[in-house]
């Protein structure tokens, strides 16, 4: 993953205060209010970990292939992973 959970932490409370500072949204509790957004933050950030993952795992299953064919590993490994992306429907 691309950022520590602390920094995901820091950005979840910050996002929360600020949300709280305009008044777009109230909260009797605003801790419990950013561990929710920090976990939800996490979870979408660890799904590019597991479609990363996913794409190696499928590459090694054409290795052979890929290798007989002369195909490129970062370019078979951009496009399997934009399948699963949209696959998932996930923004990356």
């Amino acid at each position: 993953m691309i950022f520590s959970n602390e920094y995901v932490g820091y950005l979840a409370r910050k996002t929360v205060r600020g949300l709280l500072d305009a008044k777009v949204i109230k909260t009797a509790k605003p801790q419990l209010l950013s561990e929710r957004v920090a976990a939800g933050l996490l979870d979408e950030l660890k799904l590019e970990d597991r479609i990363n993952e996913e794409v190696r795992l499928i590459l090694e299953t054409y290795q052979e292939d890929m290798r007989r064919t002369g195909a490129s590993y970062p370019e078979m490994f951009k496009k399997v992973k934009m399948e699963l992306a949209r696959k998932y429907k996930a923004v990356l």
